[in-house]
């Protein structure tokens, strides 16, 4: 290879690197330290224990970002994250011609809140989502608890990492409108 051609990579490559391509990563967060207040979300159910799965799996989202911290003291926090269980229904069931469960679907209906502490302005608000998980059964499958566990266990991470994602992008438009 030609000197030149080297020298002219090298610099392409500084330019690429120094200029920035205007790529990030939607999963982590790297804007001002942000504190959220995270309380355990309302059950309306019978599902014990809901709430405190829901927690464990958004704060395991909330754990990649660097700049974000949670609390479960309100008067250290920026931010607030709280939701509500609604409903939950386990679980539909679909049967085979030979009365044999081939398909649960569970569904969870949640609504949720983020808001600023200080300026008491609501940065984004789901009054109401459904989520649905269908699980299959399997041919000689028995355990009805564990596919309706199994469902409910996806659509948390499912709707934990949405709710992540969210509150990520309305945190990227809080600092853009406020020039950071």
């Amino acid at each position: 290879m030609r000197r030149s051609t080297i020298i002219f990579l090298i610099l392409a490559g500084l330019a690429v690197i120094s200029g920035g391509c205007g790529y990030y990563f939607p999963h982590v967060y790297e804007g001002p330290v942000k504190t959220i207040y995270m309380p355990n979300w309302k059950n309306r159910t019978s599902q014990l224990g809901l709430d405190s799965k829901i927690y464990q799996q958004l704060s395991r989202w909330f754990q990649k970002s660097r700049s974000i911290k949670l609390t479960k003291e309100r008067s250290e926090a920026d931010l607030i994250l709280a939701g509500e269980i609604i409903d939950i229904d386990l679980p539909s069931i679909s049967w085979d011609q030979s009365a044999r469960a081939t398909e649960v679907k569970v569904r969870l209906q949640v609504r949720y809140v983020l808001k600023d502490i200080k300026t008491d302005e609501i940065l984004w608000e789901v009054p109401r989502e459904l989520w649905t998980e269908d699980y299959s059964t399997g041919r000689y499958s028995v355990n009805m608890a564990d596919n309706e566990q199994k469902a409910l266990a996806e659509i948390l991470k499912d709707m934990s990492e949405r709710i992540y994602l969210g509150t990520l992008e309305k945190l990227r438009a809080q600092n853009v409108q406020a020039g950071k």
